[in-house]
C-alpha cells in the first residue's frame, strides 16, 4: 500500500506529460510547419504566443514559389532558439478558417501575438526567409538589438542580405533617438545598435555614425549628413536593393513595395550568347541612376514571366530588349530608340527620360481586313481614335484580356449585344484586347473594362457600372448610357466609396497590377 502511494504521484506525472505530448503530437508539422485546422487552431496559438500562419491553396503559383522560402525562414527560427512559429493551413480545406480571418487571396499571412486572434496584423514584408524572419523579429523585439561587443555586431551582419547598425557613444543622445525611429518604420532588415568602442574600432567609426551592411555590390555604404529619421530612411532606401535586381515571386514585394516608382527592365534570356556582359553592362549604366530609377532584369525564357512579355508587347525572340515603365498613378510605358545594349545608350535613354524628352510607347496590333464584319467590331491602337470618338456614333467597348476569367464569361453575353444591335445605325458595340493594344484616351486598370463613347463633339467618356447582364447593357444603351453608367470624372469617388466585392476574387489576376 505504502509503495502504491509512493509511487501514484510520479504515475499522475507520467500520465500528465504523455497527455501533453499526445497533444502537441496532434499538431502536424510539415518540414518545421506547423499544419493547422480548425480543429487545433486554438491549441496552437495557446502553445505558441507568437506564431505567423499562412493561409494557402495547393494549385496556387505564389504559394508554391513562397513555400521553400517559409520553410527556411522556419530552420533559421528554429536555429537561433526562437519561440516563433510558422504554421500554414489549407483554406480549400478549412474554409470556415479562412472566412473567419477574412482571407480574400493566396497566399495571405497573418501574424498572432499572444494568443490573440481576434486582431491578427497582416503580414507585410517580402517573400524571401531573411525577409519573413527580420519582420517577425521586430514584431516581437526591439525596433535595433543592443550590441555589446564585437561577435554580436557580427552576427547580426551576417544574419541576413542587408543590416543597418547605428553607432552612437550616447545611447541616449538625439541623433541615436532619430535612429531608433527609422528602425521602426522598417519591417525587413535587422537594425542593431552599439556604444561599444571595440565595435567602433571594428568597423572603422571615430565618431557616431550609421552603417549599411550588404553582400552584393559594394558590400556596405556610410551614411554621411544629418542624422534624421527621413534622411535615414531614404538612406536606406535607396541602398538596400541591388543596383540590379531579379524580378522573382519572392523579389517581387520589394521592387513594387519600394519608392522609386520609375523601373528599366532588362528581358535578358539567360541562354543567350554573352549574357552575363549584357547584364554587366546594365549594370554599369545603374550606377548613375541609385535612387532614381530601379533596374530590373527578367529571364524572358523562364515561363512564368511570358504574361509580364506580353504585357510589353514583347515575344521572347525579340529578347534581350529594354522597356521603361512608372508605376505612379498610371502605369505609362516607354521604349528606347536603339536596342543596342551598350551602357551608354542606357544612360542616355534614362537620362532623357528623366529630362521628359521620351514620349510614351503606346502598343498596337495591325488593323485586320475583316475588323469591322462581324457584330462585335474589333479595335486596336491604330483604329481606335476614329471608331470611338465617331460624332455620328455611340461606341460601346469591352477592353479585355485574353486570359482574364470574367472576361472569358463576359464573352458570350457580349456577342449578343454585338446582334443586338449589328443593323443599328448610330450604335456600335466594340472590343479590344488590351493586352496588346493601347490608346493615350483610355487607361485600363483591370478586366474587363467597360466604356460608352457617346456621339456628339467632345471627347465624352462614359464608364459602365451596372450589371452585367444582356438586360442591363440594353437599358445602358437605351438611356443614351445613363441607365448604369457613370461619368469617367466621377469615377474615383465612386470607386472609394466602395467595398471590394468577395465574388470578385478567383483564381485569375483581373488587374494589371496582379499581372506584374
Amino acid at each position: 500500500m505504502k509503495t502504491a502511494l509512493l509511487f501514484s504521484p510520479l504515475l499522475c506525472l507520467l500520465f500528465l506529460g504523455r497527455a501533453c505530448l499526445a497533444g502537441d503530437a496532434d499538431i502536424e508539422e510539415d518540414e518545421g510547419v506547423l499544419v493547422l485546422k480548425a480543429a487545433n487552431f486554438e491549441r496552437a496559438l495557446e502553445q505558441h504566443p507568437n506564431i505567423l500562419v499562412e493561409f494557402y491553396a495547393p494549385w496556387c503559383g505564389h504559394c508554391k514559389a513562397l513555400a521553400p522560402e517559409y520553410v527556411k525562414a522556419a530552420a533559421k527560427l528554429k536555429s537561433d532558439n526562437s519561440e516563433i512559429r510558422l504554421a500554414k493551413v489549407d483554406a480549400t480545406e478549412e474554409s470556415e478558417l479562412a472566412q473567419q480571418f477574412g482571407v480574400r487571396g493566396y497566399p495571405t499571412i497573418k501574424f498572432f501575438k499572444n494568443g490573440d486572434k481576434s486582431s491578427p496584423k497582416e503580414y507585410t514584408a517580402g517573400r524571401e526567409a531573411d525577409d519573413i524572419v527580420n519582420w517577425l523579429k521586430k514584431r516581437t523585439g526591439p525596433a535595433a538589438t543592443a550590441l555589446a561587443d564585437v561577435p554580436a555586431a557580427e552576427k547580426l551582419v551576417e544574419s541576413s542580405e542587408v543590416a543597418v547598425i547605428g553607432f552612437f557613444k550616447d545611447a541616449e543622445s538625439d541623433a541615436a533617438k532619430q535612429f531608433l525611429l527609422a528602425a521602426e518604420s522598417i519591417d525587413d532588415i535587422p537594425f542593431g545598435i552599439s556604444s561599444n568602442s571595440d565595435v567602433f574600432a571594428k568597423y572603422q567609426l571615430s565618431k557616431d555614425g550609421v552603417a549599411l551592411f550588404k553582400k552584393f555590390d559594394e558590400g556596405r555604404n556610410n551614411y554621411e549628413g544629418e542624422i534624421t529619421k527621413e534622411n535615414l530612411l531614404n538612406f536606406i532606401k535607396s541602398n538596400q536593393l541591388p543596383l540590379v535586381i531579379e524580378f522573382t515571386e519572392q523579389t517581387a514585394p520589394k521592387i513594387f513595395g519600394g519608392e522609386i516608382k520609375t523601373h528599366i527592365l532588362l528581358f535578358l534570356p539567360k541562354s543567350v550568347t554573352d549574357y552575363q556582359g549584357k547584364l554587366d553592362n546594365f549594370k554599369k549604366a545603374a550606377e548613375s541612376f541609385k535612387g532614381k530609377i530601379l533596374f530590373i532584369f527578367i529571364d524572358s525564357d523562364h515561363g512564368d514571366n511570358q504574361r509580364i512579355l506580353e504585357f510589353f508587347g514583347l515575344k521572347k525572340e525579340e529578347c534581350p530588349a529594354i522597356r521603361l515603365i512608372t508605376l505612379e498613378e498610371e502605369m505609362t510605358k516607354y521604349k528606347p530608340d536603339s536596342e543596342e545594349l551598350t551602357p551608354e545608350n542606357i544612360r542616355d535613354f534614362c537620362n532623357k527620360f528623366l529630362e521628359g524628352k521620351v514620349k510614351p510607347h503606346l502598343m498596337s496590333q495591325d488593323v485586320s481586313d475583316d475588323w469591322d464584319k462581324q457584330p462585335v467590331k474589333v479595335l486596336v491602337g491604330k483604329n481606335f481614335e476614329e471608331v470611338a470618338f465617331d460624332e455620328n456614333k455611340n461606341v460601346f467597348v469591352e477592353f479585355y484580356a485574353p486570359w482574364c476569367g470574367h472576361c472569358k464569361q463576359l464573352a458570350p453575353i457580349w456577342d449578343k449585344l454585338g446582334e443586338t444591335y449589328k443593323d443599328h445605325e448610330n450604335i456600335i458595340i466594340a472590343k479590344m484586347d488590351s493586352t496588346a493594344n493601347e490608346v493615350e484616351a483610355v487607361k485600363v486598370h483591370s478586366f474587363p473594362t467597360l466604356k460608352f463613347f457617346p456621339a456628339g463633339p467632345g471627347r465624352t467618356v462614359v464608364d459602365y457600372n451596372g450589371e452585367r447582364t444582356l438586360e442591363g447593357f440594353k437599358k445602358f444603351l437605351e438611356s443614351g448610357g445613363k441607365d448604369g453608367g457613370v461619368d469617367e470624372d466621377d469615377l474615383e469617388d465612386l470607386e472609394d466609396a466602395e467595398e471590394p466585392d468577395a465574388e470578385e476574387d478567383d483564381d485569375d489576376a483581373n488587374t494589371v497590377k496582379d499581372e506584374l
